[in-house]
């Protein structure tokens, strides 16, 4: 079981080197990252995106271009489109957003003749590591889904839960996240948390609890849930925080990343293998977790 970010580090160094294909490579910070990747064992990479930038960056890093395949894309369509291809080919076993918008290389992976597309909803889950917090907090989907009804709720909690067992999770415990904990018709979120909880017999093959609906406090402090009086048993201890819409997903991450000085990996979950999507914004460490939460679940997925 993973529990924390150098737990995954260290778990995406055994075995041989994945291969990742980045989309628009032509950036320091996901160049950084990939060579990071290289250097610690975890991944080679296919570079595709404007070669003659790519293999400047290289230079300027201290990087040999004949570490790496670099392959010259005319724009970030095309780029996007090779990127893709190289994973359904075979030829890669991930792919990773490079400098590029997140449309545009979602546009190639949901393609449905030459894409990664699956009969899966395809989500984004995002990995905490917050030091306030015991273990890691698994958060989705604040990314992707903007306003998921019950049926993609369900399908971004379970997308969830087979990325925690793909990370050894024997037993997972999910928080369905709300303003309050009591139930009200006029607050949909809460309806669909209810319902999510009582799906016993889908979240059974996972070993997954999940309660709701439970504000933020309940789901990761044991005193919280003392005080209010709170017996879920994902109370205090959620490895899961599934959020009702992406602004709250958005704000809550944002809040770890910058007020709670949290360590992060991200990747989208759903299609044919793991996609590594950060922000533009996000440093080369959270980049070089990202590409290691992504090599770790196509290892074992």
């Amino acid at each position: 079981m993973i529990h924390s970010i150098d737990d995954l580090l260290k778990a995406a160094r055994q075995g041989e080197p994945a291969t990742l294909a980045v989309a628009c490579a032509h950036d320091h910070d996901v160049l950084r990252a990939v060579a990071g990747a290289r250097q610690e064992g975890i991944a080679q990479a296919v570079l595709v995106g404007k070669a003659g930038k790519i293999c400047e960056i290289l230079k300027e890093l201290g990087e040999e271009e004949s570490h790496f395949t670099v392959v010259d894309a005319a724009d970030d369509t095309d780029a996007a489109q090779k990127a893709v291809a190289l994973v359904r080919e075979g030829r890669a076993g991930f792919l990773m957003k490079g400098l590029l918008p997140t449309a545009e290389l979602m546009r190639a992976v949901i393609d449905r003749e030459k894409g990664l597309r699956t009969d899966r909803l395809i989500s984004h889950v995002m990995m905490y590591e917050v030091p306030s917090y015991p273990k890691p907090l698994f958060l989705t989907d604040g990314g992707m889904n903007t306003y998921p009804d019950l049926e993609k709720k369900a399908d971004i909690l379970e997308n969830a839960a087979q990325c925690l067992r793909a990370l050894g999770y024997e037993q997972i415990y999910a928080a369905c996240i709300c303003g309050a904990e009591d139930v009200s018709p006029k607050i949909q979120a809460t309806v669909d948390a209810k319902a999510l909880s009582e799906m016993t017999a889908r979240w059974q093959p996972y070993h997954m609890v999940v309660n709701g609906p439970m504000g933020l406090d309940l789901a990761i402090s044991r005193a919280a849930c003392e005080h209010k009086h709170y017996g879920g048993e994902a109370g205090g201890r959620a490895d899961i925080l599934l959020v009702p819409t992406y602004e709250v997903g958005n704000g809550i991450g944002k809040a770890m990343t910058y007020f709670g000085g949290a360590r992060s990996a991200g990747i989208i979950v759903g299609a044919r293998a793991p996609i590594v999507l950060v922000s533009r914004a996000d440093t080369a460490e959270t980049k070089l977790s990202s590409i290691a939460l992504g090599c770790v679940v196509a290892q074992n997925q």
